[in-house]
């Protein structure tokens, strides 16, 4: 087994998050220990900082760093915004990430994939001042972008096997999405009105076939309409359309009223009835869910889907929610308590509304500010309280919960302005200059600088970016089936993929198995364990099979710091130090060979190899 060559710490083993396990649903009628056993997730007051913390523990270990600074170049609105409040509230931030950390910051955000030794090369050596935004540019237009980004929501929308051969369809439809950056208004719109004779041939409703509550074990008298449980189904579409495209979660009143139940968790929410979410379940209820069934057999996550239901029945039976009490159906957004136009089909009517609200951009835009900035203006993403978005008008005995309302009223403004823009969206982000911050920070880090985005925080890289910094760091591509070809890239199938050790390496980074919601990742002792032992890293490094550490040895015969030099800028992104080159040099007169694979694999080891920073 290699051994560890550096002197600096290998990994930050024992980063663990509190996860909550769903609770299952019970009878509205509960005693108040009842409810409290339920909802104490919910109840938990909400983890403030942490991302702060998180980077406190690991950015000394990153590189980095300089005088923290009041006055930083304001590029966009976004710094405008953040840094305007620093400076009125005077709170330093941390200077601007090197080339090195930018390089490596927007590769992994953008693309999931770490740059090679050249691209980090060329990188720190272009003189244009422009670099940056034309770097981010060239990503984002870039295939390695679309192949991310349609695995982000692919995990969004949870999209398994209940699909059946949907699941590649619906996958490919999103890469054509984001490859010509369709609005992505105009996408949802298409998701919630779908229609299909089959969803293994209409890409869009793929996500309807997802959500399908299954029914009864088999049909009666050959028919399969009771094979789907129809009205659980328009409620996990409604809870779904809240959670994604409008940041709210609507779970709780599809059981029973906010009042009584919410008032220490969502204060708009507390005020809303479950009648409300009959009508905002009432716009799919014309919808029909239909399970093929053939000689004798279910085919496999295969449905057809039409408007041909009589309408949302208030007193119809559920298998996964208490009794629904009746009471009138008919379709009203629950935002507005509009209705649908004359002649108008309800779903088609959903769609228009939910797209047309401002909370639909708000929450996209919330969504992709946590992705590529660590945590988002509203945690969790899917828990708005619109009852305390504005701070000038705060419910007594709350806080409110956006910090910076106006920053994420101008994110939101500025992706309706432009078509709905995914792209420009994320272009907003990465070249403000609050994105390029360093994650180190030569001042004193107070936890309340948190919430002023005062340094760039530091994440664990998502199982699937694990994987692919590894494919790329020592040039051994992965093995994924998909459509019949082999992939090399862990998001380049429209699912998690891979056997063996790969399955067990990526299920042990937390790789998500689609059938909840995708959670951070999350630190454990075992995955200190496995990257130190499994031979995804460890038969990866040896010098065979065209490998890294193989060719730099090969073409650089003579050359030990070149080698050196290749494996650090490939790996972690920049030049060793003055000490860890002397170490390494060692390493490789010792023995050239296995001194370089030892050192690739405790390049691996480091803490700066599994987060992005």
């Amino acid at each position: 087994m290699p051994r560890l060559l550096l002197t600096s710490a290998a990994f930050a083993a024992a980063i663990l998050f509190a996860g909550d396990k769903p609770k299952p649903a019970k009878p509205e009628a509960l005693t108040s220990e009842q409810f409290s056993e339920i909802h104490a997730p919910l109840l938990q007051p909400a983890k403030k900082n942490e991302a702060g913390s998180l980077t406190e523990r690991i950015a000394p270990s990153v590189p980095g760093g300089g005088k923290a600074a009041i006055a930083i170049a304001r590029r966009n609105f976004v710094d405008q915004l953040l840094f305007a409040r620093m400076q009125k509230d005077g709170i330093p931030s941390a200077p601007l990430a090197t080339d090195h950390e930018y390089i490596r910051r927007i590769y992994l955000d953008l693309t999931g994939r770490i740059p090679s030794a050249a691209q980090v090369r060329d990188f720190v050596a272009d003189r244009d001042p422009a670099k940056r935004d034309k770097l981010a540019d060239e990503l984002l237009r870039s295939e390695a972008c679309v192949e991310k980004w349609a695995y982000f929501f692919m995990d969004l929308f949870r999209a398994n096997g209940k699909m059946g051969r949907g699941q590649n369809l619906f996958h490919y439809w999103m890469k054509e999405n984001l490859r010509v950056d369709r609005p992505y208004d105009d996408a949802v719109r298409d998701i919630i009105a779908s229609s299909a004779k089959s969803n293994h041939v209409v890409a869009a409703s793929n996500v309807i076939a997802r959500e399908h509550v299954q029914g009864k074990p088999q049909p009666d008298d050959g028919k399969d309409f009771g094979m789907v449980q129809q009205l659980d189904t328009h409620d996990e579409l409604a809870v779904l359309y809240g959670k994604t495209f409008l940041g709210i979660n609507f779970s709780c009143i599809s059981c029973h009223d906010g009042r009584g139940h919410l008032e220490k968790v969502n204060v708009y929410l507390s005020q809303r009835k479950r009648i409300e979410f009959y009508k905002m379940a009432g716009f799919l209820g014309n919808s029909r869910y239909l399970m093929y069934w053939e000689d004798g057999k279910p085919q496999s996550g295969e449905f057809m889907i039409d408007d041909a239901n009589p309408g949302y029945d208030t007193r119809g039976a559920s298998m996964i929610r208490v009794p629904r009490f009746g009471g009138d159906s008919k379709p009203a957004f629950i935002l507005t308590g509009e209705q649908p136009k004359p002649g108008e089909e309800p779903r088609v009517a959903l769609g228009r509304m939910i797209t047309a609200h401002p909370q639909f951009a708000r929450a996209t835009a919330n969504l992709f500010w946590a992705r590529l900035m660590g945590v988002g203006l509203v945690e969790p993403y899917d828990e708005f309280d619109l009852a305390r978005l504005d701070p000038r008008s705060v419910p007594a005995g709350w806080e409110a919960q956006l910090f910076h309302p106006e920053l994420l009223e101008a994110l939101a403004t500025d992706f309706r302005k432009n078509n709905f823009s995914i792209r420009r969206l994320m272009g907003n982000i990465v070249k403000s200059n609050a994105y390029q911050l360093s994650a180190r920070y030569q001042g004193e880090w107070k936890e309340d600088y948190t919430r002023y985005y005062a340094r760039k925080f530091v994440r664990q890289l998502a199982a699937e970016e694990l994987h692919d910094a590894i494919v790329s760091a020592t040039g051994r591509p992965g093995s994924f089936n998909y459509g019949g070809q082999k992939m090399g890239w862990a998001m380049q199938p429209s699912g998690p993929a891979g056997s063996g050790d790969v399955k067990y390496f990526m299920q042990t980074f937390g790789q998500s198995n689609r059938s909840n919601p995708p959670k951070p990742p999350m630190g454990s002792p075992l995955q200190a364990m496995l990257l130190m032992q499994s031979s995804v890293v460890n038969d990866r490094v040896l010098a065979k099979s065209d490998s890294t550490v193989q060719r730099l040895v090969d073409t650089y015969k003579e050359d030990n710091a070149r080698v050196v030099d290749e494996l650090f800028l490939g790996t972690l992104s920049r030049m060793p130090s003055a000490e860890e080159k002397q170490i390494a040099l060692q390493a490789l007169r010792n023995n050239r060979v296995e001194g370089a694979q030892n050192l690739h694999w405790a390049l691996m080891n480091q803490s700066e190899f599994l987060f992005n920073h």
